[in-house]
C-alpha cells in the first residue's frame, strides 16, 4: 500500500532489485509446499521436484518439465503404493 502512495520514479538500487524478485519469491513460497503435498507420497513429489529443476536447468522447455514430473510421480506412485 505505501508504494502506491509514492508518485516519483523508485530511483534507489537496492529497493528496485528487491521489487523485481518479489513476484518470484511469492510464485515459489506458493509452489514449493504444494509440490510435496500435492501426492499420496511425499517422496514422490520430492522426486518429481528434483527432476523437474534438472529437466529445466538443461533446457527442456515448460511443457516437457510438466510432463516429465508427472510422469517420474505416476511411476512412483504406482510403485510405492
Amino acid at each position: 500500500m505505501p508504494l502506491t502512495l509514492i508518485r516519483r520514479p523508485i530511483t534507489n538500487r537496492f529497493l528496485r532489485s528487491f521489487l523485481y524478485y518479489v513476484p518470484y519469491v511469492t510464485l515459489a513460497v506458493m509452489t514449493f509446499p504444494a509440490i510435496l503435498s500435492a501426492t499420496d507420497s511425499p517422496l514422490a513429489g520430492a522426486t518429481a521436484l528434483v527432476v523437474g529443476i534438472v529437466a529445466a536447468w538443461l533446457g527442456a522447455s515448460l511443457p516437457q518439465v510438466a510432463a516429465g514430473c508427472c510422469g517420474v510421480v505416476f511411476v512412483l506412485e504406482l510403485l510405492l503404493a
